[in-house]
């Protein structure tokens, strides 16, 4: 089986992801679940180790020789992938997540109109969190392609792989790659400060090192956008100042308190009449929360988020509400993604 084939074939099915195991046929996932191409083909060691070697340079095999996984981005025919081989017993394995080739706007994609105000921002912390494969990095390309066509601006992308490619408008856009462009995480966090940018996009805030890092470019005047893998604004929260030792806790809500402007909670819920629609929780920087993170009250979060819409403000609950009463997806379904079911019905009850 070629490669190239199954690329062409997760692009006619409009696949989010391609996986590659030892023993299993290759995998689609279409609208958020998982089916096999229908060939019958059952992988062996040597297919996959064929059909990985087919996207990989000599170096790149190295590494994953080496380390038994690699990240790197991909570009084909059918389209950019961005992707993870590893080992699983004693296999190589591979994840492609098919990366589309033009970036929809915030309004194609059905997101939050709140967006449109974070992208006006000359200078702050805009986080985009949700679970893997919920459609942060499609979020955030949006935004930054609001940027580069209608600023001047230079735009700084730090990414491990990077996903989206930003064509040259109105902005100058610099795309760093980890491994192949920059050595390290930190090297090209200590660096960008050097690179005269306006705004820089941290593909994952992993770290003690990456967090502290993104909190200090904001503090010297620049707009950050980056993702977490959190559930929840005040999750998101409580992550990033449970990274750092105790000792420097209290001094780190004092930072994300005055830096933060807002956290956009993503899910992609699946839909009555299309395959999979955005809902998101919002949280955005008010005297209220900037109070709470500085005293070390994110449990107090969720409250502040469910009393302030008047701020743009919506709690997970209350956005799959929204989405059950516009006809976009079913009330059990709604149900299902609300990490408070109690709150979600009582919420459906009064109104619907």
């Amino acid at each position: 089986m070629d490669i190239q084939f199954i690329f062409s074939e997760a692009k006619r099915k409009e696949a989010s992801d391609i996986h590659l195991i030892v023993g299993s046929p290759p995998m689609l996932r279409v609208a958020g679940i998982l089916m096999p191409i229908e060939t019958g083909q059952i992988l062996t060691d040597e297919d996959i180790n064929t059909l990985i070697f087919a996207t990989i340079s000599t170096e790149q095999k190295e590494i994953l020789e080496t380390n038994k996984e690699i990240d790197y981005s991909l570009s084909t025919p059918s389209g950019r992938f961005r992707v993870n081989a590893y080992t699983q017993k004693n296999s190589l394995a591979a994840s492609f997540r098919l990366i589309p080739a033009v970036i929809k706007s915030i309004e194609e994609l059905g997101l939050p109109l709140i967006c449109n105000e974070f992208v006006k921002l000359h200078q702050g912390l805009v986080l985009v969190t949700g679970p893997t494969g919920h459609g942060k990095s499609t979020t955030i390309a949006a935004m930054i392609n609001v940027i580069n066509q209608t600023k001047a601006l230079h735009i700084v992308t730090i990414e491990d792989p990077i996903e989206f490619v930003y064509s040259p408008s109105l902005s100058v856009v610099s795309q760093r790659q980890m491994h192949t462009d920059t050595h390290s995480w930190n090297m090209a966090l200590r660096s960008v400060l050097r690179e005269d940018p306006d705004v820089v996009l941290i593909g994952e805030m992993r770290d003690l090192e990456t967090i502290q890092a993104a909190l200090t470019i904001v503090e010297t005047g620049h707009l950050v956008f980056a993702t977490l893998h959190t559930n929840s604004s005040a999750q998101t929260i409580d992550r990033i100042v449970d990274v750092f030792p105790s000792n420097q806790q209290s001094q780190i809500r004092i930072q994300l308190s005055s830096v933060l402007e807002g956290i956009i909670s993503m899910r992609l819920v699946p839909a009555l009449a299309v395959a999979r629609v955005p809902v998101a929780e919002i949280l955005t920087a008010t005297p209220a929360i900037r109070t709470l993170i500085r005293e070390g009250k994110s449990h107090l979060i969720d409250n502040v988020i469910q009393t302030s819409s008047e701020f743009g403000m919506i709690s997970l609950e209350g956005a799959l509400v929204s989405s059950v009463k516009a006809g976009l997806i079913s009330k059990d379904v709604g149900a299902s993604y609300a990490l408070k079911p109690e709150e979600y019905w009582r919420l459906i009850k009064g109104t619907i």
